[in-house]
């Protein structure tokens, strides 16, 4: 099958690359969509309008190539986090996949175990960082890279798959746990007031459903807790 993942220096679209290559499949980065069987979006889009413009010339380019299964990357919960650009990024992607001819397939995912430290951050006050008791439900991006990698080789759900690590924690406690991993110094607050990328969250509102996909990884086993993300395709 030829594929080509579009964001394949990044760090899920790396793996993803990495796994379908090790599966047999002709691995491409974009440069042409001729001939091209199946499409990984995994780029991670930040702005609402970079997200539209990029979305509508991909598809474009797919349907003009006769491409017949797009494959994109989101996350958990986009509709309830839309108040925030980041996450309304997604969500336009989301509507343009569907709304286009292309048969496609969703992957939405829960927050990477990397992206704790980005998050710490982003709520950062000098040594201190603030977060709320909310649940959630992260993966390794590694686990993200096996999902997308599968819907890519099989048939188009014309829908949305979620995917989410093996453990629950509370999100203070999930960063607490990631900063610890890295000796990161910065003290993690409990406050039921924090904001998560300028929302308020509900208890429940970063969980995935009862039928996601669930990764093989758990945290105190990840590769990448003491800082270092080996692409492992196996």
């Amino acid at each position: 099958m030829k594929i080509v993942v579009v964001g394949g220096s990044g760090l899920v679209g790396a793996q993803v690359a990495a796994v379908l290559a090790a599966q047999g499949h002709h691995v491409g980065a974009g440069d042409s969509l001729h001939g091209v069987d199946v499409v990984v979006d995994a780029t991670d889009p930040l702005d609402v309008e970079v997200a539209e413009n990029s979305t509508r010339d991909l598809l474009a380019a797919e349907a003009a190539a006769g491409v017949r299964h797009h494959v994109a990357l989101s996350v958990v919960a986009a509709e309830r986090l839309a108040d925030s650009d980041c996450f309304r990024a997604r969500l336009v992607r989301e509507k343009l996949v569907a709304s286009a001819a292309i048969p496609y397939t969703i992957v939405r995912a829960t927050q990477f175990f990397e992206s704790a430290v980005d998050l710490a951050d982003a709520a950062a006050d000098g040594g201190t960082v603030r977060f709320a008791p909310v649940l959630v439900q992260p993966v390794a991006s590694a686990d993200v890279a096996r999902a997308l990698a599968a819907a890519a080789v099989g048939a188009p759900v014309d829908g949305t798959v979620e995917v989410a690590g093996p453990q629950q924690f509370r999100l203070d406690n999930f960063i607490r746990e990631a900063l610890s991993f890295r000796r990161d110094p910065r003290f993690v607050i409990t406050d039921p007031h924090a904001r998560f990328r300028g929302l308020v969250l509900g208890e429940r509102t970063l969980l995935p459903g009862p039928d996601a996909i669930v990764g093989a990884i758990r945290l105190g086993m990840w590769p990448g807790r003491d800082g270092t993300t080996p692409v492992d395709p196996l």
